[in-house]
């Protein structure tokens, strides 16, 4: 692959080469946080500080999804979570920005990934890294739902089958994963870019026409309320991606880049609009929590201010290898930790009358184990493989 060069005076960079054993974006965006040529000795060095990151956003939902919501996790406990975390599912009704930070790391990510791929390369790099844990979580929840014990409803085959294109959302069939509008978020962002930068080729320029387009036609979408549009353009998800491309620029070409600055601050401006408006109601003796607009605000705020201390090197000590595996299992633990979690808690909480807060470290600990599984026999082998399939030539 050649290089494309940088705008004068800035440090000319590699185009980014993965490094073994990590995920891919968003919350499946490990693998692609290599940054080349700046190991001891020449090879990829990790941006492990996005790895942890990664995780704790994973963990912020899985927070909200085990004791900061209703709905079927009321099944699980027996009881509203709100009853067995008096003090803290207020807190954990927060976990739900973890998601709005995982677009901002994947935006970066992507941005980085995707700078000197062929289109080729970076379709078979998305697909690899997306698709095999997923068809085994999708498998695995659908089995376990199956069991005649649990009280979860199980999909119809034909439901079952549909979801293992990750394409159920748009075309309203019922979803296995909870988590999946997520990742159709992320395929759509996979594929304007990809459109839009990856095609005619990564330059700086090219990334922040695509930034000022998207921020721009996005907006119009949103005042058009036009169902494509909105489907297409994203208004309320488009500010989180774009800010992370935003942070990447800096971190490629510098932090005296004003033009990169003003993307970055643009996208939290509108960002944290959309997060007040999507998560802050009056409060209500009827709502399960109520969130203050002033947290969300912080929240956001504080997810933008963290992946662009990575971005400027300021965690650059943070280089422990643990954090590698930190990053490795989040993919896999989003994607199992809601609904099988569900069957867990029952289990340990109802079941085995174990503590309200055990049954959550307990169940979030086997969640984890899970995830590493999934990474050790399911990603590291069938990763490598479907990439090679669909680009030989990588």
């Amino acid at each position: 692959m050649t290089t494309t060069s940088p705008a004068a005076g800035a440090p000319r960079v590699a185009p980014d080469r993965t490094a073994a054993g990590a995920p891919g974006a968003g919350p499946a965006a490990a693998r692609d946080t290599a940054i080349p040529g700046r190991g001891r000795s020449g090879g990829a060095a990790r941006l492990r500080a996005l790895d942890g990151l990664r995780l704790l956003a994973a963990l912020m939902v899985a927070a909200y999804h085990y004791g900061g919501r209703n709905g079927d996790i009321s099944r699980a406990w027996g009881g509203s979570p709100a009853h067995q975390f008096p003090y803290a599912s207020s807190a954990f009704a927060y976990g739900c920005l973890g998601v709005q930070i995982f677009f901002v790391i994947s935006g970066f990510v992507i941005c980085l990934s995707g700078w000197g791929r062929t289109l080729r390369s970076f379709i078979a790099s998305r697909v690899s890294r997306l698709y095999p844990a997923y068809w085994v979580a999708i498998l695995l929840v659908t089995a376990v739902f199956a069991l005649p014990w649990v009280a979860f409803k199980a999909l119809s085959p034909s439901e079952v089958l549909t979801n293992l294109t990750m394409l159920q959302y748009p075309l309203g069939v019922h979803r296995v994963l909870g988590v999946c509008w997520t990742l159709w978020a992320e395929m759509r962002f996979y594929a304007l870019f990809a459109l839009c930068v990856v095609l005619p080729g990564a330059t700086r320029g090219r990334v922040v026409l695509f930034c000022a387009g998207w921020t721009l036609a996005a907006a119009l979408a949103q005042s058009a309320h036009d169902p494509f549009l909105n489907t297409v353009l994203m208004p309320q998800y488009a500010p989180f991606f774009i800010g992370g491309v935003g942070l990447y620029l800096l971190h490629r070409f510098g932090p005296r880049d004003p033009v990169a600055w003003a993307i970055v601050l643009v996208s939290w401006l509108i960002g944290q609009h959309y997060a007040v408006a999507g998560l802050w109601h009056a409060p209500s003796a009827h709502a399960f929590s109520y969130r203050s607009a002033t947290v969300i605000i912080a929240i956001v705020t504080l997810g933008f201010a963290a992946v662009a201390a990575v971005a400027l090197g300021a965690l650059r000590w943070a280089n422990w290898r643990w954090l590698t595996v930190a990053g490795a299992l989040t993919y896999p633990f989003y994607l199992v930790h809601e609904h099988l979690g569900w069957v867990v808690i029952g289990v340990l909480h109802r079941g085995a009358g174990l503590p309200s807060y055990a049954t959550f470290l307990l169940t979030v600990g086997l969640m984890l184990l899970l995830a590493w599984v999934l990474h050790r026999w399911v990603e590291r082998p069938l990763t490598p493989r479907l990439r090679r399939a669909i680009d030989p030539r990588r």
